[in-house]
């Protein structure tokens, strides 16, 4: 730890504090919870961004050395593990708080990933902890063919968040999971076998919904989700067609648009894109749509405002059910609205979510109508852990604290914030192609120039990922070519922890384009 005034800030051998010019910011500070007013502040180009305090004291580590885990890492875990390790330099997680983690040598990291849009309300959140160990002293496990209370209270409290006829739920253990029931569930209420997702999409990694999945590098050459069919996905940034007030966003694209008012162009050309889809690639009854409101692991893209809304009509009138996908979207991540399918102003026939609904801890849900329950009761379903007791009790208090916390009024207030400063570093810098987003499911597109929108090669995206990293802050990394930095935090940061990560994040986009514009 290095002392620099009042404040204790991080520090490693990777770099020193040093002086040097000043390079103006905008700053919000917080007022009364999560409100923001404007205030001005500068740092200094050659400093490194102060990080800000935390009064947490995580525990000393005293286990493995680094060198043995990654000697165990590559001979008895997934060796899929060694491929996503992240960085060059791996990151050993020892412990969290809220929004910060720590390594194992006790340096601390703004996490602003939240193990991949999961950690919702944050890292060992004291009232979701307290939730977890009452009930683990109560019941761990038992099934649900019998009657027990925090299954019930959570399913009812689940369902209150949903408007009619959205309110029969089935619990699950993970977002993978989730849809694969939803597929099911849709053919079966349907009578019809096909499904259409969008182009660069992911909705999980299971033999079937890899069929979902429309993205390489997680498809595997072997049969593999029968059925599923990939649209065009309306992104209005990299698409052929997009303009500049197409989106639900703070942000809008750099791309000129002559569109009347009211009147979406690009919106008009997607929208026939999904309708060549419907004439050339399906049969004329088809059992259902998937899509994320704001697709994740795509790169936060966005659709043009009323895309969804035609897209559900156009489904619907071939027989399929519309299902949103949740699973980074929902419990008020997106600010505006607690789910990010009212963003578009529809109603789905089916919701699936997984990530944040427990915090981190393992849980999913498939959310839909009395309808289509019926149909599914053919035969019997049955989830070993689905509705486990100690994932209702920390599901519930998930929700509690969603309202006693007001992070969905945080995800607005900061990620708007956060929107507006990177929009201005994306006026600044050539190879910052797109800012976009809602609330705290952001994305960064790199590109090697606004003209071309060509994506910022792989080993330049590394380079400016591990600067980020080696100040204190944790981002992630997504779009058709990992092009896309991901801000999806957990809902508890602070305009004071936004304005550390605007700080450092300039300093990496300044740094690269220092070192490679020579």
């Amino acid at each position: 730890m290095l002392k620099v005034g009042a404040r204790f800030v991080d520090c490693c051998s990777t770099f020193a504090l040093q002086s040097s010019r000043a390079i103006a910011f905008s700053k919000f500070h917080q007022a009364s919870g999560a409100s923001c007013q404007k205030v001005a502040f500068k740092f200094p180009s050659g400093d490194i961004p102060e990080m800000p305090p935390c009064s947490f004291t995580p525990e000393e580590y005293k286990g493995m050395s680094k060198e043995r885990m990654m000697e165990i890492r590559r001979q008895n875990c997934n060796p899929m593990t060694m491929k996503i390790t992240y960085y060059k330099k791996p990151l050993f997680i020892h412990q969290g708080h809220m929004q910060w983690l720590w390594d194992v040598d006790g340096r601390r990291y703004l996490d602003l990933f939240a193990g991949v849009a999961t950690v919702s309300m944050g890292h060992c959140h004291p009232k979701v902890t307290a939730a977890a160990e009452q009930q683990l002293r109560r019941l761990w496990h038992t099934t649900n063919i019998y009657v027990y209370p925090p299954i019930h209270e959570y399913c009812e409290k689940l369902a209150s968040y949903f408007p009619d006829p959205l309110k029969v739920i089935y619990l699950t253990n993970s977002g993978s999971e989730a849809n694969d029931l939803a597929m099911l569930m849709a053919r079966l209420h349907t009578g019809n076998f096909d499904i259409i997702t969008f182009r660069g999409s992911y909705h999980g990694g299971s033999p079937q919904t890899m069929g979902l999945t429309s993205t390489a590098a997680y498809k595997y050459p072997i049969a593999n989700g029968l059925g599923c069919t990939n649209t065009m996905c309306p992104d209005v940034f990299r698409g052929p067609w997009g303009g500049s007030h197409c989106r639900d966003s703070p942000v809008q694209t750099i791309r000129d648009c002559n569109c009347a008012q009211g009147h979406c162009v690009a919106n008009e050309q997607y929208i026939g894109q999904l309708k060549e889809t419907f004439a050339t690639s399906v049969p004329s009854r088809i059992a259902a749509f998937f899509g994320e409101p704001i697709q994740g692991v795509g790169g936060a893209v966005q659709y043009p405002k009323n895309y969804l809304k035609e897209a559900y009509k156009l489904v619907r009138e071939r027989g399929g059910v519309c299902i949103a996908d949740e699973v980074q979207t929902g419990f008020g991540r997106t600010g505006s609205h607690f789910w990010g399918f009212q963003g578009h102003d529809v109603v789905p026939d089916m919701v699936t979510m997984a990530k944040g609904i427990g915090n981190g801890f393992p849980m999913g849900a498939v959310v839909t109508t009395a309808e289509i329950a019926a149909s599914f009761g053919k035969g019997v379903h049955f989830n070993t852990f689905g509705g486990n007791p100690v994932a209702c009790a920390v599901a519930s208090s998930v929700l509690d604290t969603i309202q006693e916390d007001g992070t969905q009024q945080i995800s607005l207030d900061v990620g708007t914030h956060i929107m507006t400063q990177l929009a201005k570093l994306r006026d600044q810098y050539e190879i910052i192609g797109d800012v976009r987003g809602k609330g705290l499911q952001i994305g960064v597109e790199m590109v090697k120039d606004k003209a071309s929108r060509e994506p910022l090669p792989p080993e330049a995206m590394s380079e400016i990922f591990e600067d980020v990293k080696d100040m204190g802050v944790l981002i992630g990394k997504g779009g058709l070519y990992g092009q896309t930095f991901r801000v999806q935090p957990p809902m508890c940061i602070s305009t004071e922890d936004a304005d550390f990560f605007l700080a450092v994040f300039h300093k990496a986009i300044h740094s690269y384009m220092e070192k490679n514009t020579r």
